[in-house]
């Protein structure tokens, strides 16, 4: 028996039930199906979605119009019957912006709805040294280029995003604390919409691990996977949490802090002002410490410069043999995989990414972390979790935060633009 969906919000209260929002609902149900699929005739869509026949052909007319899907031949079933046109995902009119602002870098990633890449840019910038202020007109200064090259590339942007390493109160779009950044309540959504001017579009902000774990999930060595945790291995450590498939936010929108789990009662002073946080003894900085000492000029808690430079030299290093460097990665590893334990023993997923450095030096730094894992994960061995790295590069929460663009106009096709009008017939 086929009916008609309509959304439920999470404290269960009925949502109201009128024509347009039905239709938003269900127009946003067809998009998400045909997400998921490379295509797929409107019978099939609606035995898998429950929607009438009349309905699906309906919701994919007004698709096609918009130019969000578009027909791609015909499926055959059977010896007889007619042929069933297929439609897949299009929107290459479409853009979405996901730009990510770390301690030395700006990161982009620009696609249209149907996931192809328009523009995919990485911009060295200390954000650090140069303040909210500057960082700010530089953030906007690229986020106007990376318009620019989606429009000459035939899509309009739609949205952006932005990952930020930091507690953000992502309704508001406000940066509460960026510890590494050294920013504090800064409305970033509302003065990046502002300093674009004519070209804004709504502006998202999240925090980084969130949203690399969102494109984990989606694109990712993982994908799929419904119980994951991925961690960041840059200047510091975050978490972004999958469950069931969904992102963990936790009451106020801040979980993930897993850097800053205390491992050392007495151990160096971390960003945030505390001592012995996790990502002391495993973000970037602590390994340049023991593995470069002659960089030994980089004081705990500072940021490392360039550190994709950092992690390749070191790694041209470990190739080498150099015993300093693999007692280095072998006691950050140690550390990573105590650090893993705890996560897998609160969350219970079933792979732990690495990003960042941490992707870079996963062949002599994982198998440390996870013969740590499993010696102290208490369920060990019924849960099997295991470390594996990202192969999504630094560009993680920039990608992120492009497919959460994607995933606002998802949810409702049109807020993006009114149906294209058909030509004239002649």
């Amino acid at each position: 028996m086929t009916q008609e969906h309509h959304l439920t919000p999470a404290n269960g209260t009925a949502l109201p039930t009128s024509p347009p929002m039905m239709r938003r609902t269900n127009l946003s149900l067809v998009l998400r199906h045909l997400r998921d699929h490379v295509s797929r005739s409107r019978v099939d869509i609606a035995e898998a979605t429950g929607l009438h026949r009349a309905t699906v052909s309906n919701l994919v007319a007004e698709l096609l119009d918009r130019r969000l899907v578009r027909e791609v031949g015909t499926e055959h079933v059977g010896a007889i019957g007619r042929p069933r046109r297929a439609v897949a995902l299009h929107g290459a009119h479409v853009g979405a912006l996901g730009l990510e602002i770390n301690v030395d870098y700006i990161s982009v990633h620009g696609s249209d709805l149907s996931g192809r890449v328009l523009v995919e840019r990485r911009v060295s910038f200390d954000t650090t040294g140069s303040g909210p202020e500057h960082s700010l007109r530089r953030l906007s200064l690229v986020a106007r280029e990376a318009i620019e090259a989606m429009k000459r590339a035939g899509a309009v942007p739609a949205g952006i995003g932005v990952a930020v390493p930091a507690l953000v109160d992502v309704a508001r779009g406000v940066v509460r604390l960026a510890p590494n950044l050294d920013w504090h309540d800064l409305p970033l959504a509302a003065r990046l919409s502002a300093a674009l001017g004519p070209r804004s579009v709504p502006v998202m902000v999240d925090n980084d691990a969130n949203l690399a774990a969102l494109a984990e999930h989606t694109s990712g060595v993982a994908a799929g996977t419904p119980h994951l945790v991925y961690l960041t291995g840059e200047v510091g450590v975050g978490g972004g949490i999958i469950v069931d498939g969904k992102l963990l936010r936790g009451a106020d929108g801040f979980s993930g802090e897993v850097g800053h789990l205390p491992v050392d009662p007495v151990g160096d002073r971390c960003g945030c002002g505390r001592h012995g946080c996790w990502e002391t003894k495993v973000g970037l900085a602590a390994l340049v410490r023991m593995a470069m000492p002659e960089q030994a000029y980089q004081l705990p808690g500072l940021p490392v410069s360039d550190p994709e430079e950092r992690a390749t030299e070191i790694a041209r290093g470990l190739a080498a043999g150099d015993p300093r460097m693999l007692e280095a990665v072998a006691q950050v590893g140690r550390w990573l995989g105590l650090g893993g334990s705890i996560v897998a023993n609160l969350f219970n997923p079933r792979v732990i990414v690495v990003g960042g450095y941490f992707a870079t030096l996963a062949e002599w730094l994982l198998p440390h972390a996870q013969k740590e894992l499993e010696r102290l994960v208490v369920a060990s061995p019924a849960a099997q979790c295991r470390f594996t790295a990202s192969n999504l590069g630094f560009g993680a929460a920039s990608r992120g935060a492009a497919s959460m663009v994607v995933n606002r106009l998802i949810d409702d096709p049109t807020t993006i633009m009114d149906p294209i009008p058909r030509p004239a017939a002649r």
